[in-house]
């Protein structure tokens, strides 16, 4: 599950959802997301993608962004610097709603 690693990253557990129509945030609970994504499964383009994805929704840079878990899984976890759990689930419920990251 997401927990807190250090105060200055939080890990968020990801079911990824490869292959759809466009990449978007579908469900989120608390640090649990859920998330199509345009790109194949196919030589890491579904976990560039997911990365380029969370770090629009949250308004960070990729770099702050880093696969922990699940590099050829359905099942993710990423690490994430800078923001606090509260803000990423905030800013994650805000990209799922269709409003933006801020």
């Amino acid at each position: 599950m997401g927990k807190p690693t250090t105060e200055a990253s939080v890990r968020l557990t990801i079911k990824a959802k490869p292959r759809a129509s466009q990449s978007r945030i579908t469900a989120v609970d608390g640090l649990q997301v859920e998330a199509r994504l345009a790109a194949p499964p196919v030589d890491g383009a579904a976990n560039a993608e997911l990365l380029r994805l969370l770090a629009e929704a949250l308004a960070l840079r990729a770099s702050a962004l880093r696969l922990v878990v699940g590099q050829t899984s359905k099942h993710k976890v990423v690490e994430i610097a800078g923001l606090s759990a509260a803000e990423i689930t905030e800013r994650l419920h805000r990209a799922a709603a269709g409003t933006g990251a801020r």
